[in-house]
């Protein structure tokens, strides 16, 4: 981070957490869902919140940690409409009377995350999420004002979902960067098919030309740093190590043992087994 820039970051993350299935990974690992970062941009007052986590435990642990550093929240800012990167943002957001903002395409594909919920969210994690009404709004210009500084939403397209943005926050040659980046834990692929890859480079770009130092990415192994560099360069290689291993393998449990094979220091092999699933469907 800028020694000279009055704004800092720090960040929150939430170890994962079983999912209500019985089937294991073909690894034999635990269904888990994947590590969550939620990070906080603050000054010498106020403070942003990005990407709340999922489940109501984690919100109250999430609520604890930025209430300990005695900032005013004032936004809550979701990258993307999967829900464990804001399904909690409404119970944060009236605890610290903050208003939760999104891209217009984040707040659509928040919609579709609510209406497929009890079939997918609901049923792997019962009980556990709060009531989450879409109550994001759009900002003029996609920037969130910061005690003077300007936080850029930067819309990037298709990542691991539709309709991704990322927080650049030039004070602090920061991006962060939701699920267009991955730091140590294996990539969500489901939703690459169809040319889903290649429009996930094309986010991946579009983060670079960003010129970031920093980069807090949406899932992140606790134990690595946040070198853009580095974890740019590791997103990319996995993208294309998934081609490579897609045209030599004719199944997903091939694949999976390829991959996992490739990358034996990555967290959650279940995220890569559930994207090796919906990739050979």
């Amino acid at each position: 981070m800028s020694v000279t820039s009055p704004l800092t970051y720090d960040v929150f993350v939430a170890e994962p957490i079983a999912q209500n299935v019985t089937d294991r990974v073909p690894n034999g690992d635990r269904r888990m869902f994947s590590p969550l970062s939620v990070t906080l941009v603050h000054g010498a007052r106020d403070a942003v919140l990005v990407d709340p986590p999922l489940t109501s435990a984690q919100a109250q642990a999430v609520g604890d940690w930025v209430e300990a550093t005695g900032k005013n929240l004032t936004h809550i800012f979701a990258t993307h409409g999967h829900g464990d990167h804001w399904f909690t943002a409404g119970i944060l957001a009236e605890r610290f009377d903050a208003q939760v903002v999104a891209s217009e395409g984040t707040i659509a594909e928040m919609h579709r995350n609510v209406s497929i919920r009890p079939q997918f969210w609901d049923r792997l994690f019962p009980g556990q999420i709060p009531d989450a009404p879409v109550t994001a709004q759009a900002v003029p210009g996609n920037r969130i004002g910061l005690e003077g500084h300007d936080l850029l939403i930067v819309e990037v397209g298709h990542s691991d979902t539709d309709e991704t943005s990322v927080l650049h926050v030039p004070d602090l040659e920061l991006v962060v960067a939701g699920d267009v980046i991955y730091n140590g834990v294996h990539q969500y692929l489901a939703e690459s098919a169809d040319g889903g890859r290649d429009a996930w480079r094309k986010a991946i770009t579009t983060v670079e030309g960003l010129r970031p130092r920093r980069i807090v990415t949406g899932h992140k192994n606790k134990e690595l740093d946040d070198d853009a560099d580095r974890a740019i360069a590791e997103t990319r290689l996995y993208l294309d190590t998934t081609d490579e291993l897609l045209a030599r393998h004719d199944d997903a449990l091939g694949f999976f043992q390829a991959m996992l094979e490739r990358f034996p220091d990555r967290l959650n092999p279940g995220a890569l087994w559930g994207g090796a699933v919906a990739l050979y469907a």
